[in-house]
């Protein structure tokens, strides 16, 4: 099994940090291979809409975005932890995400998600939100904790004070663990079940006679 890490925040050894430490220690009792990336000292474009990956390989931007998806492509989980600063996760994190999920060619379905948002005070629960639809859109199931993905704390170390929120990081990652394999399990067992409709696409604006 193998999970990939995205930190999207620029401090080194902060808050998210610390939350995705937690997590790691679960999945290495469970030995579960983790891949880290951290962008948030990265410069990254956002999506320009050119339709270039439509008929190449990756974005048309030659950066951490293309050597991010093969490793996505591995994983069999991915987990995006976001600092929050206006309410909603970093700029950084989602031209990330926006073009490595878009760009990305390979089918997602059947990887299991999980976002966390780090904040002072407010704004987690909307950025939890926003980081979801990512999975949602993807066919990906989302691994749940007993909370809303919270972590709160403002300066380094802070969140070591948040027990629940700690907490909650270690059960998302002991619940990835169960999916991970239950999945793995169930495409053998029921590979009837990974048949599906063929994809219908349809938009809102009609033609007036």
């Amino acid at each position: 099994m193998k999970v990939l890490i995205i930190n999207s925040s620029p401090r080194s050894g902060g808050n998210s940090s610390i939350l995705i430490k937690e997590m790691k220690n679960v999945f290495a009792l469970n030995n579960v291979e983790v891949d880290e990336i951290k962008i948030g000292n990265k410069d990254i474009r956002g999506c320009q809409a050119c339709g270039y990956c439509h008929s190449h390989d990756g974005c048309v931007f030659k950066d951490i975005v293309n050597e991010t998806a093969p490793l996505f492509e591995e994983a069999d989980g991915l987990i995006v932890v976001s600092p929050v600063y206006f309410g909603s996760p970093n700029g950084t994190l989602i031209s990330f995400l926006d073009r490595l999920f878009y760009s990305a060619s390979f089918s997602k379905k059947y990887k299991v998600g999980a976002a966390f948002a780090i904040a002072r005070r407010g704004g987690t629960t909307a950025s939890f939100d926003v980081l979801n639809k990512y999975f949602t859109i993807s066919g990906m199931p989302i691994a749940s904790g007993d909370y809303w993905n919270n972590g709160f704390g403002r300066e380094k170390g802070e969140i070591n004070e948040d027990l629940e929120g700690l907490r909650n990081a270690r059960i998302v990652a002991q619940r990835m663990v169960f999916l991970m394999n239950a999945i793995k399990d169930a495409k053998v067992k029921y590979p009837n079940l990974l048949e599906e409709e063929p994809r219908i696409s349809t938009h809102f604006i009609k033609n007036k006679q």
